[in-house]
């Protein structure tokens, strides 16, 4: 049956989309919130940027701070995650020789920037190697411990991991690596709206994650986190009045609060003023908080149960269709709104001329949008910039949203079990 709120927004009826983990889907009454905050903004620019926006930002941190178990404080809106990940290890300096780890399952931009700024100190990036499919999160603890060295200094890993749509065990990572003196920053692109968040437990020095992908707020809408003694040095990709702005009569300006504007920091003033920019996404992110947590009984937590049982309902059908085990790629309790599959390396779903770069469209894909309307992303894994001894397999990623419905896992699975057959083999 297709999902009752599917009309709540803007998606082309057309298309059977299974993809709003790539950029998200944003609402209708949630595009017009961010309208009406534009209508105020352009109506007297100079009141809304130079007096009203302090205020504003401080409301739209807290909202989001208690949505994600975090002081509003320690809280930054970003565009997005890539940013934040660019900010925090761009202001970090690094000895040559000290390394910066990650593994195989991170973003690819993630990795890039790792590899920059490696390069610019004379570091280097040591690249975990974590088994896909994986047993348990054991294995994905063991396989960053296991090369963790003495000349380790930061650790890059993913909440929810972006090509294998794995959710991996954050909490005891950042304690392990704290055992062993080594800061962790948290790429959530994906976590906040598909699994319940609590920052300010999970204890790491950085952590960011997107608010346009499963809280549904419009494009350029982000967060970065920052533990309180990790924020100073940490400065956003623009720098701008924030650099040398006042902050208070106590010297460092630590713990001076102004009107709206929360604790007055270095962090928090240089984050609040990036340039002149369009804020809305930011200030609409609470109405999505508001909207998409009320369209089911129960509110965020249903959301998100939901969300997970129609991602295990296409785990079964589409492996079925693929020819996988029903429990593949991962144990049930590592898998949240999103599924990602292996596609075969040989038959007619092998199709030749696979992109190398996440921004190349699959010539599979390519089809299933064209001869059946459905978009789904596949993408190469390990990354590229994850430089894999082994080749790389292409996988089918499945996503679950409020809009989704069960008609849809069940078209795509339908499609893929057409073409892997005899008759669905391309001309």
């Amino acid at each position: 049956m297709p999902s009752e709120h599917a009309g709540e927004w803007a998606l082309d009826p057309a298309i059977t989309f299974l993809n709003h983990g790539s950029f998200g889907a944003c609402p209708r009454p949630v595009l017009e919130a961010q309208r009406r905050w534009r209508d105020r903004l352009e109506a007297q620019p100079v009141q809304f940027f130079a007096r009203d926006l302090p205020g504003l930002l401080a409301t739209a941190r807290s909202d989001l701070g208690a949505f994600v178990g975090a002081d509003p404080d320690d809280l930054a809106f970003v565009a997005n995650a890539t940013g934040a990940v660019n900010a925090v290890v761009r202001s970090l300096r690094f000895a040559p020789g000290d390394e910066l780890l990650t593994n195989d399952h991170e973003y690819n931009a993630t990795i890039n920037v790792l590899r920059h700024v490696a390069e610019r100190d004379g570091a280097r990036v040591v690249v975990a190697r974590v088994p896909f499919p994986v047993a348990s999160a054991d294995e994905v603890v063991r396989a960053h411990l296991d090369v963790v060295t003495g000349r380790t200094r930061l650790a890059l890993v993913s909440h929810v991991t972006s090509p294998t749509a794995l959710i991996f065990p954050v909490d005891e990572l950042v304690a392990a690596f704290a055992e062993r003196g080594i800061e962790t920053l948290v790429d959530g692109a994906h976590a906040p709206g598909m699994l319940p968040l609590n920052l300010d437990r999970i204890g790491a020095a950085w952590y960011t994650g997107n608010l346009h992908k499963w809280v549904c707020a419009p494009k350029g809408s982000a967060f970065l986190h920052a533990r309180r003694d990790r924020q100073p040095g940490i400065r956003p990709n623009t720098i701008s009045h924030g650099a040398n702005a006042v902050l208070g009569g106590d010297g460092a300006g630590e713990t001076v609060r102004g009107p709206g504007r929360g604790r007055a920091t270095r962090y928090r003033a240089e984050f609040d003023w990036q340039g002149t920019l369009d804020p809305t996404a930011w200030l609409a992110a609470s109405e999505a908080l508001r909207f998409v947590g009320g369209l089911v009984d129960g509110g965020w937590p249903e959301v998100m149960r939901r969300n997970r049982e129609l991602t295990l309902r296409a785990r079964s059908a589409v492996a079925a269709a693929l020819g996988l085990p029903e429990n593949s790629p991962a144990p049930d309790a590592m898998l949240g709104s999103i599924v990602a599959l292996l596609l075969p390396t040989s038959g007619p779903l092998a199709m030749a001329g696979a992109g190398s770069s996440p921004l190349d469209t699959d010539p599979l894909q390519r089809r299933l949008v064209d001869q059946y309307g459905i978009e789904v992303p596949i993408y190469p894994w390990p990354v590229p910039a994850a430089s894999s001894p082994d080749p790389a397999r292409r996988l089918i990623r499945i996503s679950s949203a409020l809009h989704n419905g069960p008609d849809d896992v069940d078209r795509l699975a339908a499609a893929l079990d057409e073409l892997g057959s005899a008759s669905g083999r391309p001309t």
